[in-house]
């Protein structure tokens, strides 16, 4: 386990910034709106990603690192099969084919929002 006492600020930070990506989650799951629209568009996650940029300078090179890495990542790729699965739904290919995209998508966040939330918990970091 990661104990640096020089961390506690910058963990804390990144356990605010999954709280936020789950709420969003949440949000998605029980609002009137989808998890990948509560996460993209909805202001937790809007909010969580802004602190990572903010705050990133301050892990470089930590353990901590790896999860504002993980968290950045997680939302632009997610914006990446967003923009996927709008093109396939306006192209011959079909509704079918972006809904099971975006249905991977819905799962591959809670996903992602829940392994690393976990790993920081644990003090680990985690794989981007």
């Amino acid at each position: 386990m990661n104990d640096d006492p020089n961390l506690d600020g910058a963990r804390a930070w990144c356990h605010v910034i999954y709280a936020l990506h789950a709420f969003s989650v949440l949000t998605g799951i029980f609002g009137a709106v989808s998890v990948i629209g509560a996460f993209l568009i909805g202001w937790p996650s809007i909010i969580a990603v802004i602190l990572n940029y903010i705050k990133r300078g301050a892990v470089a090179g930590t353990w901590l690192d790896s999860h504002f890495r993980w968290q950045i990542r997680t939302f632009w790729f997610a914006a990446l099969w967003v923009l996927v699965a709008i093109v396939l739904a306006f192209t011959i290919i079909g509704l079918i084919p972006a809904l099971i995209v975006a249905g991977l998508v819905t799962v591959w966040l809670i996903y992602r929002v829940v392994r690393g939330w976990l790993a920081l918990n644990a003090g680990q970091p985690i794989a981007a």
